[in-house]
């Protein structure tokens, strides 16, 4: 493979880690979550490092994880929905990678959310407003990985396959 590592960026629900994990399956790469490796840090769920720790430090310690993987290779890499806020983090995971933004229509997301409770930023009274509230703050963000996939209509194995002929 070309790319020292596959990063997935894209809002929460849009297929970062299902299509991931295959991905890294189909091309025997390791899959990472960093999400998960958040939470193994911090010993706490995301929603315990919000209301306890606050966002500030959950997007600290989400930066450490940013710098460790970059400099790892041969890694099929889920971002957080949040981590392109920080140009670095995009910086430091797209060095010699290949970038992918996977995107969704918002009451697609919210399908695949709905039961979800470990979200915080969706613990609104009106999840689909709130979706696309942070949607269009982020668009410009998003709209900057230079390859784009609308999961919205795709099954799991064809975003697989469009991922892995890139």
């Amino acid at each position: 493979m070309a790319y020292k590592n596959i990063v997935l960026f894209g809002f929460m629900g849009t297929g970062k880690t299902c299509i991931g994990k295959e991905v890294a399956r189909k091309l025997d790469m390791t899959f990472v979550d960093m999400d998960d490796l958040v939470v193994g840090r911090a010993g706490k769920t995301i929603p315990q490092i919000f209301s306890e720790d606050g966002e500030n430090h959950f997007r600290a310690l989400e930066r450490q994880v940013v710098v460790d993987l970059s400099r790892q290779s041969g890694l099929v890499i889920a971002t957080g929905g949040g981590v392109i806020k920080n140009a670095e983090n995009v910086s430091d995971l797209g060095c010699d990678g290949l970038e992918i933004c996977l995107t969704a229509k918002p009451d697609i997301i919210l399908g695949r959310v709905e039961d979800d409770t470990s979200r915080p930023l969706l613990n609104t009274d009106d999840r689909l407003v709130t979706i696309k509230a942070l949607l269009h703050a982020r668009e410009h963000l998003y709209n900057s990985i230079p390859n784009q996939i609308d999961t919205s209509e795709m099954t799991v194995d064809e975003a697989v396959e469009k991922i892995v002929t890139m």
